[in-house]
């Protein structure tokens, strides 16, 4: 067994009826589950699945609703039946969406004088707001990461040049961050596939996700404790996402926002909000 886990992940397919099994599968369903689901008959499903039938747009999506697929496995799925994915994924800017956008400014600008991010379905950060750059930005000049992965989220906690040199209880915190690549892989994320496996290729990453460590928390909440020099920082966060939505790539869309762990971390970060704070490495 792999220590990377066994949450399900998708697979390269080439036909709907490899992408229907692997997904029933996945979701634990027998075939008479699944069918109750969709609303069809065990033999027709059956058919589909051993690919002696094709299905029609409407089929593949009841079959991606009684499946609780992703919109972007969804897309996938239209896909490998031969049709055009129902679900745009469309850049959240001022003029695709510009509600959305003024949404996600405002969220950022009210966590002030405390850090938020704005992530895409592939972990890369989209949008900071002044404290993230403020507060994080000491840390972030300090990495030596490859161009086309300094602004990946994920990457920036594995990475031996990223912030993995600055966190104190990198061990724990990178258990946790890695259970939420597998939930996303689990729902049904190829993207999230593909960013494990590049994670997996850094080095000294033994016992990090063993579950004695992976659990270990001293609190209520998983913290990410850095330091650099004289400059020591506890952060929890929370995540906020889009629901009920059409758009595949907004609905992967996640707000982090960082909340002070420890009263020394709340008042520096009031304090640099106001004026700039020197700090030694």
């Amino acid at each position: 067994m792999s220590m990377f886990g066994t949450n399900p992940a998708p697979p390269p397919v080439e036909t709907f009826s490899q992408a229907l099994k692997h997904w029933r599968h996945s979701r634990r369903l027998s075939q008479l589950e699944l069918a109750g689901r969709a609303g069809v008959s065990s033999r027709h499903l059956c058919f589909l699945e051993s690919g002696r039938s094709q299905p029609s747009r409407d089929m593949v999506r009841m079959l991606g609703a009684a499946l609780d697929l992703p919109l972007d496995a969804c897309n996938a799925l239209h896909l490998a039946a031969g049709f055009v994915p129902p679900h745009a994924a469309m850049e959240v800017t001022a003029e695709t969406m510009p509600h959305v956008r003024q949404a996600l400014d405002f969220m950022l600008s009210q966590q002030e004088p405390y850090p938020a991010i704005v992530v895409d379905g592939h972990w890369d950060v989209k949008l900071r707001n002044a404290a993230a750059v403020r507060l994080l930005g000491p840390f972030r000049k300090c990495c030596d990461m490859e161009a086309d992965v300094a602004d990946n989220a994920m990457h920036t906690v594995f990475h031996p040049r990223g912030l993995r040199q600055f966190i104190v209880n990198w061990a724990e915190f990178a258990g946790a961050m890695i259970q939420l690549l597998h939930g996303d892989v689990a729902r049904g994320s190829a993207v999230s596939l593909r960013l494990l496996e590049e994670i997996k290729r850094y080095p000294d990453l033994n016992g990090v996700w063993r579950p004695a460590a992976r659990h270990h928390s001293t609190g209520p909440v998983m913290t990410m404790q850095l330091r650099m020099g004289n400059l020591g920082l506890s952060f929890f966060s929370a995540f906020t996402t889009f629901a009920l939505t059409s758009d595949a790539g907004l609905q992967q869309l996640k707000i982090e926002s960082f909340f002070p762990a420890d009263t020394a971390t709340a008042e520096f970060a009031r304090v640099s909000a106001r004026a700039p704070v020197e700090i030694s490495r």
